[in-house]
């Protein structure tokens, strides 16, 4: 006999089929919940399966965000063996059958019957260690993208305030324009202190400028109060909104500075992360990234087999005497490790940072290729020499 454990995992709970043999379901479906009377309860089932079928059954689900983690650490406790299934693959998998069900215990009895019908390969966990960096670097991300939209909202608020502040200072959200606009939020804020105890209030702020450059700086502020087209009176309602978004701000910069220490401090604990550094347009950051995303090199035997997870692989159509003469990149492997791959290339392109890259570069597009599909013909040219460095534990060579 071979048996196998469907499970079906939603929130909380996941439907359970389990197969003595292809096309031999054992008992009827049931669900149990992910907590620890509920994963014990499985448990017993499992045991029951693999008595009556004289061998341990091995257990498939679906990969589903967080919500099979409960599920994932307990069979990695107990040591069963496990298959962690991309949704695209079981849901072309259900496709197979004419009619059109879709139910948790329909799921489970696919999943079942997936295991007899392809190769698949047992899921190896990450170590915690890469682990705890994908998931520092992908709260990284989160962060930095509700950053952005709290700047965004930031800047509507100061342009119904105080819009000629965007010419006093090059960086609107630093700490010195973000201080000096919480202390000074209108224009009649500014007006009604002297140009001299401006000056001295900003240099207080904690900036490292010259007497004169804060005098310069207190003269901008003036002028451009002068100008503001909203004077008295100001909307109170605006003025609190503004107050709160710089506030706002001042903590994301506050948990993106600790979140950056955190990551860089355990990213030097992998030998690859100088590996990866070493190619041009490379930073920190999104060494960090490439490295968590990957989990380890030794999972990838090829690099195509990299690149697919990256999903940066083409996608291929043929039928009968026809060829797709355009095929898009499939974007079915961790999107996460793709974008960390595109800003590297639009780095190392940029100012002339990697040569190699842009010999690549320059090359398709004399082909006649698009910007955007040449910067992903080369995501996915640096996806292979990432595989070949971190193979060999060699640093990146560009051309003289």
């Amino acid at each position: 006999m071979n048996p196998v454990i469907g499970l079906d995992v939603a929130k909380g709970e996941s439907q359970v089929q389990a197969f003595l043999q292809r096309k031999k379901p054992y008992k009827k479906s049931f669900k149990f919940e992910h907590h620890l009377q509920g994963l014990h309860a499985f448990y017993q089932f499992y045991q029951e399966v693999e008595q009556v079928s004289g061998q341990p059954p091995a257990v498939i689900f679906e990969s589903t965000g967080h919500y099979h983690e409960p599920v994932l650490q307990f069979l990695e406790d107990y040591d069963i063996t496990y298959y962690v299934i991309n949704p695209v693959i079981s849901y072309e998998a259900r496709k197979t059958s004419l009619r059109k069900v879709k139910t948790d215990k329909i799921d489970a009895f696919h999943l079942g019957e997936l295991y007899y019908k392809e190769d698949l390969e047992v899921f190896q966990r990450k170590t915690e260690q890469y682990l705890n960096l994908r998931q520092l670097t992908r709260q990284h991300s989160a962060l930095t993208d509700s950053y952005v939209e709290i700047k965004l909202q930031f800047q509507a608020a100061l342009d119904q305030i105080f819009p000629e502040y965007h010419s006093v200072f090059s960086d609107l959200c630093g700490k010195l324009s973000l201080n000096t606009l919480l202390h000074y939020p209108t224009s009649a804020d500014i007006q009604k202190v002297s140009q001299q105890a401006l000056a001295m209030e900003m240099r207080q702020l904690g900036a490292r400028r010259s007497d004169a450059w804060f005098f310069n700086k207190a003269a901008q502020l003036k002028d451009a109060a002068a100008r503001n087209p909203f004077q008295d009176p100001i909307c109170q309602g605006h003025v609190l909104s503004l107050q709160m978004y710089i506030q706002m701000l001042f903590q994301y910069q506050e948990h993106l500075s600790k979140l950056r220490k955190e990551i860089n401090a355990l990213a030097k604990t992998f030998d690859d992360y100088e590996l990866v550094q070493s190619v041009p347009g490379v930073g920190e950051k999104i060494a960090a990234t490439i490295i968590s995303e990957i989990g380890g090199i030794d999972l990838f035997e090829r690099p195509k087999q990299l690149a697919a997870y990256a999903g940066l692989d083409p996608s291929v159509f043929e039928s009968g005497k026809y060829r797709a003469s355009i095929n898009r990149i499939t974007k079915r492997g961790s999107s996460r490790l793709r974008q960390a791959l595109y800003t590297a290339v639009q780095c190392g392109i940029a100012k002339n940072r990697n040569k190699k890259l842009i010999a690549f570069y320059n090359r398709k597009r004399n082909e006649g290729k698009p910007h955007k599909v040449a910067v992903i013909a080369c995501a996915n040219k640096l996806i292979h020499w990432v595989h070949a460095m971190l193979k060999r534990q060699k640093v990146f060579v560009d051309q003289s």
